[in-house]
């Protein structure tokens, strides 16, 4: 009986003891402020941002020659050919968005699982899912990233 007890004595003990090490090995990011942060992100959003104004001042300009045009005929043919031509603008945009989102989250990605390793972490989770504990490492995935383009 005194072994069994002793047994469960040092299962319990291992148990805390591996928890707290286990704890302690967790990272967590928060991937909007790297996004806001790092300069090849900004950059690409900016690029973004760019491209929807192009859009913007595409449509301001077609409606400006869409009032100089005078017959109804000549309008709905206009109509038309500027949504068709819109249409292929906005799925470019769409394509150009996702696919540069997409590169973002992979290279921050990339970067997170870098410090997970050197660091010797066990996991990287976003900063939102914790509550306590944990070892923030948003700054360190953005000094890794600045020198990334």
């Amino acid at each position: 009986m005194k072994k069994f007890k002793l047994l469960i004595i040092s299962l319990v003990l291992t148990m805390f003891i591996s928890n707290g090490a286990f704890a302690e090995g967790i990272g967590y990011i928060d991937y909007q402020r790297v996004v806001e942060t790092a300069p090849f992100a900004k950059n690409t959003l900016k690029s973004l941002d760019a491209k929807a104004l192009e859009l913007q001042q595409y449509l301001v300009d077609k409606e400006k020659e869409y009032k100089a045009i005078d017959t109804p005929i000549q309008k709905k043919n206009f109509q038309d050919k500027v949504a068709a031509d819109f249409k292929t603008k906005e799925a470019d945009y769409l394509n150009l968005k996702t696919k540069s989102e997409t590169e973002i989250y992979t290279k921050i990605k990339d970067t997170a699982n870098q410090i997970m390793v050197e660091t010797k972490l066990s996991a990287v989770i976003s900063d939102r899912a914790v509550f306590v504990g944990g070892m923030d490492i948003t700054d360190l995935v953005i000094e890794k990233l600045k020198g990334v383009k």
